[in-house]
């Protein structure tokens, strides 16, 4: 059996034990990783390994001795309970040992766990598994965690009061992190709100996601964009302070105004246009940028950007100009403009 779109996700968090082995591949090692783990886990229980009722198996090895793994299944456990062969790394020639597994397979034996990396259509594993009448095929994509998964790891993490806006927030970061990256996303939420019974806030989601630039440099952008000239002189001294390269903060000036000017120029709305943009912008701050994008409009922000090229480049040449000097003048008059949106 192949399993497909959704029914991936449901199948691995309840693996059907009765079922001989389950084949997870994918090019992405991490998300095979993670969905391997979780298959496991649902399959034998998190005590499994302490109670020797899962054996690994590299998948290398069963070229050299394929009777290991025919051993490893039809061996009888000290614990009472489902057990687990979990081959590892397995490659096209560990396949005639597993078929050997397989077909000797009995109720009661253990359940065989194959992971591998990306397979192609002809590869030896593919075709043991996916004929197979009783065995499970699990292609893993680089596709991002859907909703659902979403909640069965959050609920994992205790939290079960995700309302509507808190998950919007939540699939957006999972479409800009790395999946090890999100999934620890989600326990550190989960530890944050262990007994606190009130709903997840899109503000908690926001302080505890992986900062994408240095908080300094963006405090001093916001005050840019939105206008805040008295505050202007301290937040420049401190960015000074820290030894933050001009073009560095020309950069990330820039990357916030073409922010800005996808949102305000996006015939959906500012709204619509953060929700395209990687990294993600959610919580607090994509509230906060809409309110930005709406006062400066397009075609202010478009002149905004151009004096941020313009100085790029200034940066970038041969001029003997101090480079703290013209990036400060330059953002002095970004903080100074009159905003279209007025």
């Amino acid at each position: 059996m192949i399993l497909k779109g959704a029914e991936i996700g449901r199948y691995l968090a309840r693996p059907d034990p009765t079922r001989p082995g389950l084949l997870i591949y994918g090019q992405d090692a991490m998300r095979v990783a993670l969905k391997r783990a979780e298959a496991v886990k649902a399959l034998v229980g998190a005590q499994a390994e302490e109670e020797m009722r899962l054996t690994r198996l590299p998948g290398a090895d069963l070229r050299k001795d394929p009777a290991q793994l025919l051993d490893a299944v039809k061996a009888v456990g000290f614990f009472p309970g489902q057990r687990v062969v979990l081959v590892d790394d397995a490659p096209d020639a560990s396949a005639p040992a597993i078929a050997a597994a397989l077909e000797e397979w009995k109720s009661g034996d253990a359940v065989v766990v194959v992971a591998a990396g990306g397979l192609a259509k002809s590869s030896a594993l593919r075709k043991l598994f996916e004929p197979h009448p009783t065995a499970v095929t699990a292609p893993i994509y680089d596709d991002p965690p859907g909703e659902d998964e979403i909640n069965r790891w959050l609920a994992d993490a205790g939290l079960r009061e995700v309302p509507r806006d808190a998950m919007r927030d939540l699939l957006t970061l999972s479409r800009a992190l790395d999946p090890g990256d999100f999934r620890q996303t989600v326990e550190k939420i989960g530890l944050y709100k262990h007994g606190d019974a009130a709903p997840l806030a899109p503000a908690e989601i926001a302080a505890l996601a992986p900062a994408t630039i240095e908080a300094e440099v963006d405090d001093l952008i916001d005050c840019v964009a939105e206008g805040r000239g008295r505050e202007f002189g301290p937040l420049m001294r401190r960015i000074e302070g820290q030894g933050i390269a001009p073009v560095t903060l020309c950069i990330a000036a820039l990357r916030h105004f073409r922010a800005l000017h996808a949102g305000a120029s996006d015939p959906g709305g500012p709204g619509a246009g953060f929700a395209r943009l990687r990294p993600p912008v959610f919580g607090p701050r994509r509230d906060r940028m809409i309110r930005q994008a709406q006062d400066w409009g397009m075609r202010a922000l478009e002149d905004a950007m151009h004096q941020l090229i313009e100085t790029d480049l200034s940066l970038r040449s041969s001029s003997r100009a101090p480079a703290m000097a013209l990036m400060e003048r330059m953002l002095l008059r970004l903080c100074m403009m009159p905003r279209g949106g007025r």
